[in-house]
C-alpha cells in the first residue's frame, strides 16, 4: 500500500466517523425534543434515558443511516480532493483511475463488514432495549386495550397438526376455546378441544384445562376427558402476538429459525420477515456500491464545485431510500420476491455504478 493510498484512507474514514458522530448528535437533540413529554410522563431519570433508551436508539439509527453517512463523507472529502486539484495530479503521473478506486475498494468493504457483523449479532441486542422501551411507554398509550385480544387465529402446530384459538389475551398469554387437530394420509386421527390455554412462565410450558381428545382408528373412535394438563408445542406466546419490534431482536441465526417456523404455521408475517433477513446482506452490500458512485461522481473537478456534488449525493440518497421502501412495501403487501425486493436497490445503483465508472475510466 503506498502513501496514497494511506492518505485516501484516512480521509475516507476520518471523514465517515465525524459524519457519523455530527449526524447522531443531530438525530438524538431532535428524537429528545419529539419525546421529551414521554420522558417526563414516565419520570425517567437522565441515567434512565440513556440506559433504557438511549443505548439502544443509537446503533438502530446509525444501522438505518449507515449507507448514507458512508456515500456522504466519500463525495465530500473526494470533492475536496478535485476541488485541488489532487485526483488531477494522482491521475497525472500515471495511477489509472481503476487503481485509484482500490483504497475507496478497502474501506467500503471494511464498513460493510462491520455493518454486516453489527446486523447479525450486535444490532438485534440494541433493538431489544429500543423495542422494549417503544412498545412499553410510547406504543401502550396509543393502543386499546382490546387490540390486545386476539380472535379467530388458525395455524399450523407442526407438519401433520393444524391448532386454533377462539381468543387470545396476549397480555395474560391466555387463550380461551383451543383446538388442535392431527391428521395422517389426509385423515383426521386425532382431536383436541380445550376450553382455556395459557402459558406456564415457569415451565416453558402450555397449561390445557377442561380438555377432550379424540382418537380416530379407521371407523374407532376413543374419547377421553381431562381436567388440566400440560402440553408442550412447537409454538410460543410470541409466535400468537410478536409485535412491530420482534424481528429487529432476533440476531440472525435465531430470525432464520423463527422463520422456518412461521413459515411451518402458514403465518401472514413470513414476506416481512425474509425481507428482514435478506436485507441484512443487502443494506452492507450497498455501502460498496454507493462508494464507487461517490467516488465517481465527486473525482471529476467541475464548477460548482463540493456543493453540486453533494446536491447530487441528497438526491441520488433520496432516491435510494425510496427505490428500497418501495419493493419492501411491495414485498410485504403484495407478490414481489422478498429476496428480490432487498437486492433491486443494490441491482439498480449498481448498474449506475458500473455505468459511471466505465465513463469516469475513460
Amino acid at each position: 500500500m503506498k502513501k496514497i493510498d494511506s492518505y485516501i484512507l484516512k480521509k475516507y474514514l476520518t471523514t465517515f466517523f465525524f459524519c457519523l458522530l455530527l449526524f447522531t448528535i443531530v438525530v438524538v437533540v431532535i428524537d429528545m425534543s419529539e419525546k421529551a413529554d414521554d420522558f417526563v410522563r414516565i419520570k425517567f431519570s437522565t441515567w434512565q434515558i440513556i440506559t433504557d433508551y438511549e443505548i439502544g436508539f443509537i446503533p438502530h439509527i446509525d444501522a438505518l443511516l449507515f449507507p448514507i453517512f458512508v456515500f456522504i463523507s466519500v463525495i465530500f472529502f473526494t470533492s475536496k480532493m478535485a476541488e485541488r486539484s489532487e485526483v488531477i495530479a494522482i491521475l497525472s503521473i500515471g495511477v489509472s483511475f481503476r487503481r485509484f478506486l482500490l483504497p475507496y475498494w478497502i474501506a467500503s468493504i471494511f464498513l460493510a463488514s462491520i455493518l454486516w457483523v453489527g446486523y447479525r449479532n450486535v444490532l438485534p441486542k440494541a433493538n431489544e432495549i429500543w423495542g422494549n422501551f417503544l412498545s412499553k411507554y410510547i406504543d401502550s398509550q396509543s393502543i386499546d386495550v382490546q387490540n390486545a385480544q386476539l380472535q379467530n387465529l388458525y395455524f399450523r402446530a407442526d407438519a401433520d397438526s393444524y391448532a386454533g384459538l377462539r381468543v387470545y389475551d396476549t397480555t395474560n398469554k391466555t387463550g380461551y376455546v383451543f383446538f388442535v387437530q392431527k391428521f395422517a394420509n389426509n385423515q383426521m386421527v386425532y382431536n383436541l378441544r380445550a376450553q382455556s390455554i395459557s402459558w406456564d412462565t415457569a415451565k416453558h410450558q402450555w397449561k390445557l384445562n377442561q380438555i377432550v381428545e379424540h382418537y380416530f382408528n379407521g371407523d374407532k373412535e376413543r374419547i377421553t376427558q381431562t381436567p388440566s394438563a400440560i402440553k408442550n408445542y412447537t409454538f410460543q406466546p410470541q409466535d400468537l402476538s410478536s409485535d412491530d419490534y420482534f424481528k429487529d431482536r432476533l440476531t440472525t441465526s435465531r430470525l432464520n429459525e423463527y422463520i422456518a417456523k412461521e413459515k411451518l404455521m402458514g403465518s401472514d408475517n413470513v414476506s416481512a420477515l425474509m425481507v428482514e433477513r435478506y436485507n441484512r446482506d443487502a443494506i452492507p452490500a450497498s455501502i460498496i456500491i454507493l462508494t464507487i458512485i461517490a467516488a465517481t461522481v465527486s473525482s471529476r473537478k467541475i464548477r460548482g464545485g463540493s456543493g453540486f456534488h453533494l446536491g447530487i449525493g441528497v438526491i441520488l440518497s433520496v432516491l435510494y431510500n425510496l427505490c428500497s421502501q418501495f419493493s419492501n412495501v411491495f414485498a410485504q403487501k403484495g407478490s414481489f420476491p422478498p429476496m428480490l425486493a432487498s437486492w433491486t436497490p443494490n441491482i439498480i445503483f449498481g448498474t449506475l455504478a458500473f455505468y459511471l465508472y466505465s465513463r469516469a475510466a475513460k
